[in-house]
């Protein structure tokens, strides 16, 4: 039992509640305090822990920051200052006026190109090792540069699909290919020191023309150039000559008059025409195999059994074509066409596919004589008046390009121009190389060209519509390739040293002709990259863009237009001629097609 004194007294305190004071024990005390709160040591005992172990923790962490000499600095915390933001540099480096045109524009890039590294493009049949000698590939199948000709410019090229014939800057004959000679692995100098300006090959030899105009007949094989007769060559000594070091004969035809000479030369499989200056048109047997026996030589009557005494492949005049002043002649494989100044078509030869331009006879399958092609039908119902500007053949197939103008009194829309000048069609078509749109066994008629025909554009130097002309047409055997006479631009200088013309801006760029190509693929010989016919002129990508795809991890897109490096790489355009610094002199360069027998190739010219 508690024994206790309780005694009330008013404690002077803020609160006015009175306060009962207790006289205990201390044992008492003690002992009430475990009876009331059984717990309490314990939690006093776990408080205490709880501050001995923070206090452990602060000391051991002074410490450690008091061993590393950083002891621990407290400060107030001062606002932040203003910084004035800085905008990040770029970090591309700024580009020159020359690469800015090269991002705008592929057709400038290409134009460079072929002025800082002219060469040859081969693609097609390799089945002779022509597209590609050093290669046992069968197809080439999109533009290929041929190593040899890196560099080196051409005055021409033939091609085969079993032999090759290019005459360099120096008027040297080059021959390569199976045909020439099937361990060759690169192009060889035959017919040397001859100044020739251009050629045209038969099934077995090339007619080379001189600057002379001096006509060569060479073999094609190289074993016929070593064994056969060698002419003898003057020197510098007089009356003194030596045997030449290859075998050909000299085909420049007699009788020429002062100051005349051949200034062109084509040929089919067995056939050649010789032009002259004075306009007459000569024919000779330019193969060895088969005598010509369809009438493409011109002379009416003339067989292996008729022929005058004398060589079989000596040139004889076209006595049809006296009287009038021939401008340009062209050969397919048994058939000719020519054309005259005052622009009449003239052909003769085989006319099985309607190559001539006449109604197809299953009894006169040939014409030995040459016959004026009406061309005045062609533009029956208008008041146009149809002249004949060029003349182009290849394989069955023939070609016209026209020039229609509207007499001076006929009105004419303001938006369009005066002149049409439109291409024209006919022969063989059956793998598409009519270009017409249509797969025609025998065309013996004319047919337009849409492609190719009735194109204006509008001149920004004379603020006019101008039609678009054809420059010229390649015609191989069974395919064919059209360069444009569109407005060009070659005039803006290249590299970043150079300095800007007068009038020239920062973002002007160079830019070609267009080409298209259209016929058989069979061989890859459209460049397309793939091997089904085409029936109307298409155009193909640029002649490097299968390489930078490659080298890019990129393939080949299915059209013409190739994807490089993520940026879109447009279509071959050709490069025009123009004088450029090149090998420290000024030339005057250009690029040209050449459609062959399966092979194309384009080239830098002279």
């Amino acid at each position: 039992m508690l024994h206790s004194k309780c005694v009330a007294r008013p404690i002077l305190r803020a609160s006015r509640t009175p306060r009962l004071h207790c006289s205990i024990s201390n044992r008492s005390r003690t002992q009430a305090r475990a009876a009331v709160h059984p717990y309490a040591q314990r939690r006093q005992q776990h408080f205490i822990r709880s501050v001995v172990a923070i206090t452990a923790l602060a000391t051991a962490a002074t410490a450690i920051q008091w061993l590393h000499g950083s002891a621990p600095e407290v400060h107030a915390e001062e606002p932040p200052k203003h910084v004035d933001p800085v905008l990040e540099e770029s970090r591309r480096p700024a580009l020159s006026a020359e690469d800015s045109r090269e991002l705008l524009s592929s057709q400038h890039v290409q134009v460079k190109k072929s002025w800082e590294h002219p060469g040859v493009y081969l693609w097609g049949s390799n089945t002779g090792r022509v597209a590609a000698p050093d290669s046992n590939e069968k197809y080439i199948k999109t533009p290929r540069r041929l190593p040899f000709f890196d560099g080196v410019l051409l005055r021409d090229i033939k091609l085969d699909r079993n032999f090759g014939a290019a005459i360099d800057e120096k008027g040297d004959l080059l021959q390569w290919g199976t045909a020439f000679s099937p361990n060759v692995k690169e192009p060889v100098r035959t017919l040397k020191g001859k100044n020739l300006v251009s050629c045209a090959i038969s099934r077995d030899r090339i007619i080379a023309l001189s600057s002379s105009g001096t006509v060569y007949s060479v073999p094609v094989s190289q074993e016929e150039q070593k064994t056969g007769p060698k002419p003898r060559t003057g020197s510098w000594i007089p009356f003194v000559s030596s045997p030449d070091t290859i075998s050909y004969r000299i085909r420049t035809p007699s009788g020429l008059g002062w100051s005349e000479k051949v200034t062109d030369v084509v040929s089919g499989l067995e056939h050649a025409l010789l032009r002259t200056s004075a306009g007459r048109v000569f024919s000779f047997a330019s193969g060895t195999q088969d005598f010509p026996s369809k009438g493409q030589l011109g002379i009416p009557g003339l067989t292996w059994g008729t022929r005058p005494e004398g060589a079989f492949d000596l040139p004889q005049e076209i006595t049809a074509l006296k009287g009038f002043s021939i401008a340009k002649i062209a050969a397919g494989d048994y058939h000719s066409i020519v054309s005259d100044t005052s622009g009449r078509c003239f052909t003769f030869g085989d006319n099985s596919s309607g190559q001539l331009g006449f109604e197809f006879d299953a009894d006169t399958l040939s014409i030995d004589t040459p016959t004026l092609l009406p061309t005045q039908r062609l533009y029956a119902g208008s008041p146009l008046h149809p002249t004949v500007t060029n003349v182009y053949a290849g394989g069955n197939t023939s070609y016209l390009t026209i020039e229609a103008s509207a007499p001076s009194n006929t009105k004419t829309s303001t938006r369009s121009p005066n002149l049409k000048a439109d291409t024209w069609a006919f022969g063989y078509g059956l793998t598409g190389q009519l270009g017409a749109g249509r797969w025609t066994h025998i065309q013996n008629t004319p047919t337009k060209i849409p492609s190719l025909s009735g194109l204006s554009e509008y001149d920004e130097k004379t603020n006019t519509i101008v039609p678009i002309k054809l420059a010229y047409i390649s015609a191989g055997a069974t395919h064919a390739a059209a360069v444009m006479d569109n407005l060009a631009s070659v005039d803006v200088d290249v590299g970043n040293a150079t300095p800007l013309k007068k009038g020239q801006k920062e973002n002007d760029t160079n830019w070609g002709r267009d080409i298209l190509f259209w016929g058989n693929n069979e061989f890859y010989q459209i460049g397309s990259g793939k091997r089904s016919n085409v029936n109307v002129p298409t155009y193909i990508g640029a002649l490097d863009s299968a390489q930078e795809a490659e080298k890019k991890g990129h393939g080949l897109l299915e059209h013409g237009i190739k994807e490089v490096m993520g940026k879109e790489w447009s279509r071959f355009q050709i490069t025009p001629k123009q004088k450029v610094r090149f090998g420290g002199k000024v030339v005057e360069l250009e690029q040209k097609v050449e459609c062959g027998r399966g092979v194309t190739a384009v080239y830098s010219a002279v």
